[in-house]
């Protein structure tokens, strides 16, 4: 027997039920008249609306679809002094009007406790008889996607047939009977006060003298406490119950309680298991819900973050938005977060992370007059090693997530909630990292919080993000009421409300972190993400190269006189990072969430293109031949494909010839492009031959591609079964290169997110029906067609070497019909290292090629961006994407997942036709000097031709004089018309840079002077300005970010 006998124990589980169900007393039923629509409509909208009367079990519901619903409350004689709540029943996530002002929110069906539907929905705390109120609920139908009965966002094996819709299309919601009442305020805080005493006895030892005080006070609340009388016999119980157990709770902790910070806060993913519309009404939903908590509770704080949700409450909900800035004002809502969504960060290009702070945080200055200063990323799924150095430039001071400690799948588990978080080049960021961001703030949360926390030492305080996620409308009233019970109680952690801010500001009047974590937060589970849903990945890059190109040649344009589409590029930058939610660019949300984010990718890239090719044709003459652009910081020679007219010969502007050939009905050339410059091409009478020349020719059963760099043999199987690099003779092929590995791919949980580790024991025959031909044998490039099979979609394969090349490109058209598989292509090469290369943002990170360790063997699929290398320091290889991120090198073998066909959530995913290209780059020397990162942005980076002739001429209009450094944006100041260039250091070398600009053309020189400069940080914040010699210092891995007045 326990401290209290299983006869007083089953009583108070009486007892505390027999309360719930005393909490509310219907007074009336609510008649509703009803509108559906497909449209996303304003309440004054839908007031115009075609209503009719509808009765309890009205079914309706096609996929979708919305209906609105009318009614009114008119509070009788009995409500007069009462708190006086709505018991709805419309049978899906409804958001609510009341007399014209946004209300809040039916809750999602997955809340833990039923009163939670009824308790926040307040019509008053102290009626008066008479009083009418105006309801209008929008609830939505819902739609279907497939999960297994054990749920875990997975399916399991899918039978034939198996996971269809459930519901009748057209009958998906059937309204139930909606009541007012009133809220038994009496039973409501007594059933508080035991539950909090009750949860911490249960936590206590049952040897120690504070659980023998709980235990006689909750059974002295059952004697006080008679149900069986009426309402005001069974209140005057109720007071006495209260002050049978006030001894109990009024008992402090000693001197070593460790402190909780409480933070209500819902989670809102901006798309998931539903599309975007559904979150503009989730925001109203969450907020109106949560300004009238903040009302009655004066002590709590809420936080909210991603400006792209407020942006939506604004443009949907403007009141209601006005409302929260009050609440901002006030510091009882505190917006915070520091980017514009909270995006997957591995993925995202570093530009894109900047963005993602400067429009973040210019949003929360300008609309709240808030500095942001906490990078607030509960729910991504890793973390770059490069954000501490973008953060501190960009004046953030804090960083929370808490993904980190989802190690369900018994990898390493992290060592730190509080500690100092140092990147890739030594800066540091104070980061706190809870264990999930939808905690409860009952007793028996946070004393389980506590015990089984991480670090165990040095660590006194513990941030509690808590309330209800997405559709479950944040924190409801009972959080609240436990966390005014725990300030101090004894038994049980003590919990301050407070800002996060105010923590970390008294965690380092404490000392501050007494730990430094270096390197990135590797998330062990949700691997997935690197491959899911290609297309969403494979369009995110496009665009993130589309925006540096519009705004480089705009900003060209407009020191020549033409206007920078400011507007423009601030609003197509805004759309790109919104698709960089961290479940929408992983790939983990429904089918219905692809199909708009492929179309507004399309709509970027249409209008970036357009604007980009306007910006090139200002800064070109003439209409008689065409113009090419460079952007990249390096010259290189490369293949062109040109118009008709240039079929006789080619030469440049100023009359250099290049080599031209046409093959087949295609005209090439080979011409040499300028660092940060142009190069203007016209038509020739003769045609001129290259010095490299390309031949392909057919030996048995095998083919050969080599121009005077490499030698390429390719099988019958369409893979490259030798290799060479001629320069050193050295033979790069251990085994087959380009050889495709299938897979079933079936994960336990998380089925769009995860892949298993067993998936290596599940291999299954990859190409088949293998058909190699020639398709082109010119002297500028030779292709090779493949054809064949992969279980039941189709691939065609161009292999394709160019003259004066080195790389070896694959391009690739899959269609692709497969369910749960997973597909790799792997290129074994004969090099040995300990460690591989893969380029991340701003640089690269190494990661162990062996399994030796529980944290190599954590790392078996990883985040690449455009390349991943073995090098043993004479010699070396990469593989090169132009949109893939998932990938794995073990040993010698470099691995690229190309696709993963998940079930859950969209049975769809991925299916249909997919284009990409992979290349092998070999090289004789360091890997930081074999140009592997430069080549790799030239397969990514698609050139614009325009006609006419550069006014520019050939010549660099940028340069440095190192080699390690990339830029990635040249753009306009964001508040002014200054000029601002960005660039990083990819090689961890530290030194002096000096810069050159050579802009000074005759026609623009009065224009492009530059008349001072200084350094800036990211937010565009310049230090003192300077004139004269460009130059400046480097660290390694370094972003520099520089100011031109010009």
């Amino acid at each position: 027997m326990g401290i209290m006998s299983s006869e007083w124990s089953g009583r108070l589980q009486h007892w505390m039920r027999t309360l719930k169900d005393d909490f509310y007393r219907p007074l009336g039923t609510i008649s509703w008249e009803a509108f559906r629509t497909m449209e996303h409509l304003s309440p004054e909208e839908a007031m115009k609306g075609q209503f009719e009367p509808v009765e309890p079990g009205f079914t309706w519901g096609k996929t979708w679809e919305y209906c609105w619903f009318r009614g009114k409350v008119v509070l009788p004689a009995e409500a007069e002094g009462k708190r006086i709540v709505m018991d709805l029943r419309p049978d899906g996530e409804s958001t609510l009007f009341v007399n014209g002002q946004e209300f809040g929110t039916y809750r999602a069906s997955w809340v833990t406790q039923k009163h939670h539907f009824i308790e926040d929905n307040v019509l008053s705390t102290a009626a008066a008889a008479g009083t009418e109120y105006e309801i209008l609920m929008e609830t939505y139908a819902g739609h279907y996607y497939p999960e297994s009965p054990n749920g875990g966002c997975a399916t399991g094996p899918v039978l034939p047939g198996a996971y269809q819709d459930p519901l009748e299309e057209g009958k998906r919601r059937t309204l139930g009977v909606c009541t007012f009442g009133i809220w038994n305020e009496d039973a409501y805080q007594l059933w508080m006060d035991a539950d909090t005493l009750k949860q911490v006895l249960d936590k206590l030892d049952p040897n120690s003298l504070r659980a023998a005080k709980i235990a006689e006070a909750l059974e002295n609340f059952t004697l006080a406490v008679d149900f069986e009388q009426d309402e005001a016999g069974r209140i005057a119980s109720y007071r006495a119950g209260r002050e049978a157990l006030k001894p109990a709770l009024e008992a402090k902790n000693g001197s070593t309680a460790p402190v909780f910070y409480a933070i209500g806060n819902a989670h809102i993913d901006l798309a998931w298991l539903w599309p975007m519309a559904e979150t503009h009404r989730k925001t109203e939903r969450t907020f109106a819900a949560q300004l009238r908590l903040l009302e009655e509770y004066p002590e709590y704080k809420y936080i909210q973050s991603q400006p792209a949700a407020y942006e939506m409450c604004r443009k949907y909900y403007p009141e209601l938005f006005q409302r929260i800035k009050e609440a901002v004002k006030d510091g009882k809502w505190i917006a915070e977060g520091a980017m514009w969504v909270e995006p997957h960060n591995n993925m995202a290009s570093g530009e894109s992370l900047i963005r993602q702070l400067l429009y973040g945080k210019k949003y929360y200055k300008e609309e709240f007059g808030v500095d942001s200063q906490m990078l607030w990323l509960p729910d991504t799924f890793g973390y770059t090693a490069a954000l501490p150095q973008i953060l501190k430039s960009c004046g953030v001071k804090y960083l929370v997530t808490q993904k980190i400690f989802w190690s369900y799948n018994e990898g390493e588990q992290f060592p730190y909630h509080y500690f100092y978080w140092e990147g890739m080049d030594g800066s540091k960021i104070t980061s706190f990292l809870p264990t999930s961001y939808t905690y409860r703030t009952d007793p028996s949360e946070l004393i389980g919080v506590w015990e089984n926390r991480s670090q165990k030492r040095d660590l006194d305080a513990f941030l509690l993000p808590f309330g209800y996620g997405d559709g479950g409308g944040g924190p409801a009233r009972d959080y609240l009421e436990y966390a005014k019970r725990e300030k101090d109680l004894e038994g049980c952690p003590k919990v301050k409300q407070e800002n996060p801010i105010t923590f970390f500001k008294d965690m380092e009047a404490e000392g501050g972190p007494k730990y430094t974590y270096t390197g990135e937060l590797y998330f062990s589970a949700h691997r997935g993400t690197y491959t899911s849903q290609a297309m969403v990945k494979q369009n995110n890059r496009r665009c993130e190269l589309s925006m540096r190109e519009l705004e480089l040649w705009s900003t060209l344009a407009a020191l020549k006189g033409k206007a920078y589409p400011a507007e423009a590029v601030e609003r197509l930058w805004k759309e790109v990072l919104l698709h960089q939610f961290h479940d929408i660019l992983p790939g983990s949300s429904i089918a219905r969430v692809y199909q708009e984010a492929e179309k507004a990718f399309h709509a970027i890239l249409d209008e970036s293109h357009e604007l980009t090719e306007k910006a090139l044709q200002s800064l070109t003459e003439g209409e008689n031949g065409i113009t090419v652009g460079n952007s990249l910081g390096f010259a290189y020679e490369t293949v062109l494909e040109l118009p008709e007219s240039f079929a006789a010969g080619a030469k440049t502007k100023e009359g250099k010839e290049i080599p031209t050939e046409k093959i087949g009905d295609k005209v090439y050339g080979l011409a040499e492009l300028p660092a940060y410059g142009m190069v203007s091409l016209v038509p020739a009478e003769e045609q001129t031959k290259a010095e490299d020349e390309v031949v392909l020719t057919q030996v048995g059963e095998t083919y050969v591609l080599e121009n005077r760099q490499v030698k390429a043999v390719v099988d019958g199987k369409g893979e490259v079964i030798s290799f060479v690099l001629k320069t050193s003779g050295r033979e790069f092929a251990a085994e087959p290169l380009n050889r495709f590995h299938l897979y079933k791919d079936v994960p336990r949980l998380f089925d769009a997110w995860d892949i298993d580790s067993n998936y290596k024991e599940q291999e299954i025959t990859a190409a088949e029906d293998v058909k190699v031909s020639v398709l082109q044998a010119g002297s500028l490039r030779g292709v090779l067609k493949v054809t064949g099979r992969i279980s039941n979609s189709s691939f065609v394969q161009y292999i394709r070497l160019d003259a004066e090349s080195t790389r070896l490109e694959f391009e690739t058209v899959i269609g692709w019909k497969e369910l749960h598989r997973l597909l790799k292509v792997a290129f074994p090469v004969r090099v040995f290292a300990e460690n591989g290369i893969n380029e991340m943002q701003f640089g690269y990170v190494e990661r162990p090629t062996r399994r030796s360790r529980t944290y190599d063997k954590d790392r078996f699929e990883v985040c690449n961006h455009r390349y991943s290398a073995l090098c043993d320091g004479a010699h070396g290889a990469a593989v090169l994407n132009d949109c893939k991120y998932g990938h794995d090198i073990k040993e010698d073998t470099i691995r690229l997942t190309l696709l993963k066909s998940a079930v859950e959530p969209d049975y769809t995913a991925d299916l249909g036709t997919h284009s990409f290209t992979y290349a092998i780059l070999p090289h004789s020397c360091e890997w930081y000097e074999a140009g592997i990162e430069q080549s790799a942005f030239a397969l990514n980076n698609p050139l614009t031709a325009v006609k006419g002739k550069a006014a520019l001429g050939q010549e660099s209009w940028l340069s440095f004089d190192q080699d390690n450094l990339v830029v990635d944006a040249w753009k306009r100041e964001e508040n002014g018309s200054r000029v601002i260039l960005r660039f990083h250091e990819f090689q961890g070398r530290r030194g002096e840079v000096t810069l050159h600009t050579r802009l000074a053309v005759k026609q623009w020189c009065t224009r492009l002077a530059v008349k001072q400069w200084c350094e800036c940080n990211l937010m565009e914040e310049p230090e003192a300005f300077k004139t004269g010699e460009i130059r400046v210092t480097l660290k390694p891995y370094e972003i520099k970010t520089l100011m031109f007045e010009i």
